[in-house]
């Protein structure tokens, strides 16, 4: 697949809508590719007490599901335009696996950078934790 065609199927994806009073969705949408090639896609959700999620968070989410965690490319849109992940996708790519360092990043039309050029530190090993409950290593 090509970056273009997998920007296609983001922009497919984008077009805001209201499900309430409290939540907008779908005004930024993302899409990438595992390392076995699958495609994985979402939409962000905006809620007025601030707690939604990124395009890039709910793709990312639906590769967890079927139990894939590298990521070769990823891209995110909002309207036409291609937008980078915020730090806090980035730190998700990079640490859901240490491969993703390479993950691809398409951060405007014909540029692309990796993970490791967009998020060039690492956690100290001394700070990671495992598990939910933050039982240091």
């Amino acid at each position: 697949m090509t970056d273009e065609e997998l920007v296609h199927i983001a922009r497919r994806l984008v077009g805001e809508f209201r499900t309430s009073d409290d939540c907008v969705a779908g005004g930024v949408a993302a899409a990438l590719i595992g390392r076995n090639g699958h495609v994985y896609t979402g939409i962000c959700v905006d809620l007025a007490c601030s707690l939604g999620s990124c395009a890039e968070y709910s793709a990312i989410a639906e590769m967890l599901k079927a139990r894939e965690s590298e990521i070769d490319t990823i891209v995110a849109v909002c309207g036409s335009e291609i937008v980078p992940p915020c730090g806090r996708c980035r730190e998700l790519i990079r640490q859901i696996s240490p491969a993703n360092a390479r993950t691809r990043v398409i951060v405007a039309r014909g540029h692309v950078a990796t993970l490791s050029e967009l998020l060039p530190f690492e956690w100290p090993a001394d700070l990671r934790h495992d598990g939910p409950h933050g039982a240091a290593r």
